[in-house]
């Protein structure tokens, strides 16, 4: 059975920084695109950052870049998403998910086979 469980949310001031994990089980993990998306209250699920199987390519929203960066060790099969300068309008849920065995990193929700429960991302200002 795939399980994907994200762990280090929480409360955190505007300008600060939180490192979510995303621990996987149940497949081969390290064949897998993974990527992280988000939902505030009263929108859509949005794309974060992926990062292909091998690590080496990485993806981002134009909200993320340059603030948060994904990486993913294999030998633990966790998927991390370090967050930094984090302002309010990054207040949402977020979700881990895995997109498959592919050449390349999945933006699109309906690529993504497998997601966690979700986590919650609070910054106050």
């Amino acid at each position: 059975q795939v399980q994907l469980v994200e762990s280090g949310g929480g409360l955190v001031q505007a300008g600060g920084s939180l490192r979510l994990s995303c621990a996987a089980s149940g497949w081969i993990f390290s064949n897998y695109v993974m990527g992280w998306f988000r939902q505030a209250p009263g929108k859509e699920r949005e794309f974060v950052g992926g990062i292909s199987w091998s690590g080496d390519h990485t993806g981002y929203a134009d909200s993320a870049k340059g603030r948060f960066t994904i990486s993913r060790d294999n030998a633990k099969n966790t998927v991390y998403l370090q967050m930094n300068s984090l302002k309010p309008e990054d207040t949402a849920v977020y979700y881990c998910a895995a997109a498959g065995p592919r050449s390349s990193i999945a933006t699109a929700r309906w690529e993504y086979a497998y997601w966690g429960q979700g986590i919650q991302v609070t910054v106050t200002s």
